[in-house]
């Protein structure tokens, strides 16, 4: 998926907003939002909290794993293990982004939890480089039915997209050069039966 598409996708999570206005209720297809009420917190897509926002018609309420204590915790949890650890949001990333985008002013210590999510997010991309290094190296598995698979634990929505363009054209190189591996060895053994079957007939 190009960027645009995962920022789509993550434009339909949940966030809490404050209106500042009253309005009934909104029937959308993905289902029914409201009623709104001016000062009484509720929670809307976040695409919908952004067009509000715009507006000067509401606040938005960040989620309650922007906070930066709990952050650095997570990011220390990430260093010390050598598996993904599982992020607050299947979205994690995106989610982010759009807060620091439209709802900066609303985040505590915004600068530092901007350090701690990209110390957070390159982290785990160096540990997504070492799994499919591991995975193409040692860590392959082919499964009865010939294929060969992998399962990274944990990842957001963003890290699986990111890493998925590459695997498709990595696993047909793998591919091949085993099929090169193996009819060379095929070669080599039909090489060497043809030499036995000469130096028997010779003698």
């Amino acid at each position: 998926m190009e960027p645009d598409e995962l920022e789509f996708i993550g434009e339909k999570e949940m966030i809490g907003i404050i209106p500042n206005f009253n309005f009934d209720l909104i029937h959308l297809i993905s289902g029914t939002i409201g009623p709104f009420r001016a000062g009484l917190p509720m929670h809307i897509p976040i695409w919908l909290a952004m067009h509000l926002k715009r507006q000067q018609k509401c606040r938005i309420v960040p989620p309650n794993w922007m906070e930066k204590d709990l952050l650095e915790d997570l990011k220390e949890e990430e260093k010390r293990t050598a598996n993904f650890v599982k992020m607050p949001d299947s979205n994690f990333m995106i989610v982010s982004k759009l807060i620091f985008a439209y709802a900066a002013e609303e985040v505590a210590d915004i600068e530092e939890i901007k350090t701690i999510i990209k110390d957070i997010f390159d982290t785990r991309q160096a540990k997504l480089r070492t799994a499919m290094d591991g995975f193409f190296v040692e860590e392959k598995t082919t499964q009865f039915d010939g294929s060969t698979q992998v399962s990274f634990t944990n990842l957001t929505t963003f890290e699986i997209h990111s890493a998925r363009p590459f695997l498709p054209y990595a696993l047909d190189l793998v591919a091949r050069l085993e099929r090169v591996c193996q009819q060379q060895q095929s070669n080599l053994n039909e090489t060497h039966n043809s030499s036995s079957h000469f130096s028997s007939s010779y003698y």
